[in-house]
């Protein structure tokens, strides 16, 4: 396996799994260019080339406060139920073309109700979407499990609602929870209460940690919250010296707690240099369960099949390298064991066998 040449003809074809990515940070730029004209939303251009070319050039500053500000256009137009439907269906659509077999799609439903819907609408709208997305792409037959992730924005107060909107809605396509929005000085114990009430109804989360702080914030994620995975991660590394893993990194590590990389996204964020040095290699080969994601198509320029094959042709990884990062997000997936399992034994690992 490790032998065959890997092109991006193959990558495109093989079967990927994608847990951290945001569904406000990856409409098409047709979409926010005609949405916005809809609502009467002003764009930096409303040529959708240049503006796809103006969010990568906005993302690529360093600064996370600044790449998450490039927000504020895809969220001026998904505050109406046409806007939702529109971009959830297309979401999924343009997860099958990419070859994503499983995907979980996050997005903070608070940040959608600037016009007449509540949350709890806003919720019921992309899921109606996420599901017509899914019914074309088995039609087209490219099927994708699409589960969705709510997140509170940890600047908010809003949190324990969105976690209170993922109990409700577990049986109609929500899987888990996350925490998101500006990292530092955010900690995420301030929202404990939330995290006690996910665990008490056995709803499973990810935190967003180790990107923008370092090793408190991965500890406080993993040992006071109780996160199952981490959104991003990178920093653990800070706890690795010639490879030899402290006691941080050895329990997120030995307890298998995925961490949700995003190469390109961090390159941008300053979170990473370069993607030869992104440290998700030398994780993967310390044996994390490393999971590899877009976190940002649109704001980051990019798919599952660009992140793979950056990782080929900078790191030198193989055709086995991105099916054990597959298999990995498949293992840390908020569906049930059986889904899982399915999804490795009958799409992904025929689809490797190459």
């Amino acid at each position: 396996m490790t032998a065959t040449r890997v092109d991006a003809e193959l990558i495109r074809r093989l079967p990927k799994a994608v847990l951290h990515d945001h569904l406000d940070g990856g409409l098409r730029p047709a979409t926010v260019v005609e949405l916005a004209a809809e609502v009467g939303h002003t764009l930096p251009t409303t040529d959708p080339d240049e503006l796809a070319a103006w969010y990568f050039e906005a993302a690529n500053s360093g600064d996370l406060v600044r790449y998450i500000a490039t927000f504020e256009h895809t969220l001026a137009v998904m505050q109406t139920r046409e806007g939702l439907l529109r971009t959830a269906e297309e979401y999924v659509l343009d997860l099958a073309a990419d070859g994503v077999v499983y995907g979980e799609v996050r997005y903070a439903p608070e940040l959608n109700t600037n016009g007449e819907l509540t949350m709890a609408e806003v919720v019921e709208t992309v899921q109606e979407g996420l599901a017509a997305g899914m019914a074309k792409a088995a039609a087209a037959g490219t099927p994708v499990r699409v589960g969705t992730l709510l997140c509170g924005m940890r600047m908010f107060d809003r949190v324990r609602e969105a976690a209170d909107l993922a109990v409700a809605f577990r049986d109609a396509g929500v899987v888990g929870f996350d925490i998101a929005g500006a990292e530092d000085g955010f900690p995420a114990a301030d929202h404990r209460d939330a995290f006690e009430h996910l665990r008490r109804e056995n709803v499973p989360f990810t935190i967003h940690a180790g990107e923008a702080h370092g090793l408190p914030s991965i500890h406080q994620a993993v040992q006071v919250c109780g996160a199952q995975r981490l959104g991003h991660g990178v920093r653990i590394t800070e706890d690795i010296v010639d490879g030899k893993l402290g006691r941080l990194a050895g329990w997120v590590r030995d307890r298998r707690i995925a961490l949700e990389m995003c190469p390109t996204s961090n390159l941008q964020t300053g979170a990473a240099t370069s993607i030869a040095e992104h440290p998700i290699t030398v994780l993967k080969d310390l044996g994390f369960r490393v999971t590899l994601n877009t976190d940002n198509r649109l704001v980051s320029g990019t798919t599952m099949t660009r992140e793979m094959s950056l990782l080929v042709e900078d790191a030198g990884w193989t055709v086995e390298d991105l099916r054990t990062v597959t298999v990995n997000a498949l293992k840390s997936a908020f569906v049930p064991f059986d889904e899982r399992r399915a999804l490795i034994e009958d799409v992904v690992l025929p689809g490797y066998a190459l």
